[in-house]
């Protein structure tokens, strides 16, 4: 039998043997546990608060210096297209148009899902919402990232009449009448080298990528950044959708991608399509790209893009002359416009009606349409377009000034 002194003594070397066990544990969580308090972000949070801020400081520089916005456009930007851009015209289909159907649906849906899981899974309610919240951040990241570099910064670039040598002039309404007149007797004879069906309206017999794209190239001589990889142009599955927002074409800087309304009257699809590549080369302001795009049209060698370059020439100076003119100028020039015209003009009009009256739609057309022409007055206005919608009509005053002004080589 042990005596109490060596029971005690037993007790003792128990107790010592254990203490440095107890130190030793103390010891190895103590360092994690100072390492939690000194470094609270994880390194995911780090990287995509460290991506916001590079790009918000990209967004500052270029905001602050055209020279910045300018060298971007030239150098950097035409990177993204050849990657990115190169990247997401491997898809058939609009990469884009996936992407907000994530959003739309996907984003709510996986709310819904983490509130359940929370829920649910008791004891890991921490880690269900970290993981989600990084997911969230992520998506974040992404928008913030590619929406400031494929599009903001663009819009502080030198405008193209600045880079480019063309005159900034004011012209009388005699000039935007003689040019309108020049237009009218263009797409005259171009309306007659083109197919027709029974009912006289436009048969499309081309394609909106290939031919859009070197159309495009042919003005590169003349205009910067219109050499080089062109993305795929691509019809948006939901094209109704599009026509609701009033939309026949859609730059989408998530995708690089030129998206065009495949539902639409096809008579100006083309210049369309050339308007949303000139996008994809820098040029982001709409007046710009409209100008481009109907120079490229009328300069092509296809019957059917020349025509839709005059077409949309043709609506863009008759809209503007008929903001002032009186009934006898109205009448002279829509009589010296031919039939043919008239035939495609008038489709054209009954497609958007038709757009506007049909009832068993998803979506009211008219809360669509004026929450879309709001959206994009408002993001223009934000990038400094401070005339907004109406600066599409600028493309008139571009006209003006290339044709009549600017002295041609």
């Amino acid at each position: 039998m042990p005596t109490d002194t060596e029971l005690i003594a037993d007790v003792q070397q128990e107790a010592e043997q254990e203490k440095p066990a107890e130190t030793e544990t103390a010891e190895e969580i103590s360092p994690e546990k100072k390492k939690k308090r000194r470094f609270p972000l994880s390194i995911q949070t780090c990287i995509c608060l460290g991506l916001i801020l590079g790009a918000v400081i990209v967004q500052i520089i270029a905001v602050n210096s055209t020279a910045f916005s300018d060298w971007y456009r030239s150098h950097i930007f035409p990177l993204w297209v050849a990657t990115y851009g190169r990247l997401t015209s491997l898809f058939s289909f609009s990469f884009g148009e996936i992407l907000i159907m994530i959003a739309v649906f996907g984003i709510p849906a996986s709310l819904i899902a983490m509130i359940i899981l929370i829920i649910v899974r008791k004891g890991k309610r921490k880690k269900t919402a970290r993981i989600f919240g990084h997911v969230y951040l992520w998506i974040v990241t992404f928008v913030v990232v590619v929406q400031i570099n494929n599009c903001f910064v663009l819009y502080r670039a030198s405008n193209i009449a600045k880079t480019h040598g063309i005159p900034e002039n004011t012209h009388t309404h005699a000039q935007l009448e003689m040019l309108c007149d020049e237009i009218i007797e263009q797409v005259n004879i171009a309306a007659k080298n083109v197919e027709r069906d029974d009912k006289g309206c436009i048969v499309m017999n081309c394609d909106y990528d290939e031919t859009a794209k070197k159309a495009m190239r042919n003005l590169s001589d003349e205009f910067e950044n219109l050499d080089g990889y062109y993305v795929t142009p691509k019809p948006i599955m939901c094209s109704f959708f599009m026509s609701q927002m009033n939309l026949t074409g859609i730059y989408f800087p998530f995708s690089m991608e030129a998206n065009y309304n495949n539902d639409c009257y096809k008579a100006k699809l083309p210049c369309t399509v050339c308007h949303e590549l000139a996008h994809t080369r820098g040029y982001i302001l709409e007046d710009e790209a409209t100008f481009l795009a109907v120079l490229a049209c009328i300069r092509s060698d296809d019957p059917y893009y020349k025509y839709a370059g005059y077409m949309t020439a043709l609506s863009y100076v008759r809209n503007k002359i008929f903001d002032y003119a009186d009934e006898d100028t109205k009448s002279r020039i829509d009589n010296s416009i031919c039939d043919e015209v008239w035939a495609d003009i008038d489709a054209n009009r009954e497609y958007w009606d038709s757009v506007k009256e049909k009832e068993d739609t998803v979506f009211n057309t008219e809360t669509v349409s004026e929450l879309s022409s709001d959206f994009v007055d408002n993001n223009l206005k934000m990038n400094g377009v401070e005339d907004g919608s109406e600066s599409y009509g600028r493309m008139v005053d571009l006209m003006l000034n290339y044709f009549i002004d600017k002295p041609q080589e």
